[in-house]
């Protein structure tokens, strides 16, 4: 069987993005489990080869995907020939890197749409540029689901031994409380049950996070576990659905790394990836869950203050492409 075509959007381009796309697939064994489609700004990747020293063939191929060649030390890019270059100032987005962004993102997904390719890794974006273009989305998964038609879909983050789904996702702390609804918890416990098999784990276990400490205290220290997050919980058990919760946040993490659930879901964003970039800072990967398309991304971001300097690291982008690449059940 041919490997899988994995197309990789490059990101902002005031990133780092180029610069992790580069050093990734400058990795022969990269090619050992994958065929990797850079969707993105050809000029720019040239620019940025040239300033880390890399030796790369740079092959455009938007005419044809059957004409383009995937082996070592040559990468295929689907290319975008009318954004400037001199528009690009690392480390500076706007809303011409963030046009840019959203260009590379709608094309891989009508390339997976249309099963050109199997699957996208993502590079970062600047929700910021993403907004100052005119594209209001607080990031790359409502994006997706907007671009795929899709109701139900939430984030997971996977790092070693740890998957933590989110509840909610890019919002300001003020707003998660609102944001929360036993509708919405329900319907991400069922999402996780569903879509975990896909990712290798059969008969899920999942723990719920409660949103305030030792788990509201009764409603002590608040209401959203009783009113919310406990009857969600409870339904979904109903239904033959292995959840646990609401559990304190303080504790269950620990839990999980040690074996006893297999995903955590996170009432809101730092809730569930600070304990996860402690136990993965370099190679955590972001997965989409409830998308007819497979996409997974770098668990970082654009890295502003080293766009540019050639430190950036690749070791999430190849990460992602491995977990785009692995067969599904």
């Amino acid at each position: 069987m041919e490997l899988p075509i994995i197309g990789i959007t490059l990101g902002d381009g005031a990133g780092i993005g180029p610069e992790i796309i580069l050093k990734a697939l400058s990795l022969p064994w990269v090619y050992d489990f994958c065929r990797p489609l850079v969707v993105g700004n050809l000029s720019l990747l040239e620019d940025t080869q040239k300033s880390l020293g890399l030796s790369l063939k740079l092959q455009p191929v938007n005419d044809s995907l059957a004409r383009a060649v995937f082996k070592p030390g040559q990468i295929a890019v689907w290319d975008f020939p009318r954004l400037k270059l001199s528009q690009i100032i690392p480390g500076k987005p706007d809303k011409y890197t963030g046009e840019a962004a959203y260009r590379y993102i709608k094309t891989a997904v009508e390339l997976a749409l249309n099963a050109e390719i199997a699957a996208i890794a993502t590079a970062p974006i600047s929700k910021q540029a993403l907004q100052q273009a005119g594209y209001n989305y607080p990031g790359h998964t409502e994006l997706l689901g907007e671009l795929t038609r899709t109701r139900d879909y939430a984030m997971m983050l996977v790092g070693g031994d740890l998957r933590v789904v989110l509840v909610t996702t890019h919002l300001p702390f003020s707003q998660v409380s609102s944001r929360i609804s036993a509708d919405r918890v329900l319907r991400i416990i069922k999402l996780v049950d569903c879509c975990l098999p896909q990712w290798g784990v059969l008969h899920p276990r999942i723990a719920v996070a409660a949103l305030n400490p030792h788990a509201g205290e009764g409603g002590l220290l608040g209401e959203e576990e009783q009113a919310h997050i406990q009857p969600a919980v409870t339904q979904a058990q109903k239904s033959g659905i292995a959840v646990y919760g609401p559990l304190p946040a303080d504790s269950l993490f620990y839990r999980a790394i040690d074996g006893e659930f297999d995903a955590v879901l996170a009432m809101y964003h730092d809730q569930g990836l600070i304990p996860l970039k402690m136990r993965a800072p370099r190679e955590a990967v972001n997965i989409t869950l409830g998308l007819p398309i497979i996409r997974t991304s770098v668990g970082h971001g654009c890295a502003w203050d080293i766009a540019g300097k050639g430190l950036a690291d690749p070791a999430s982008l190849v990460a992602a492409l491995k977990l785009a690449s692995r067969p599904r059940l």
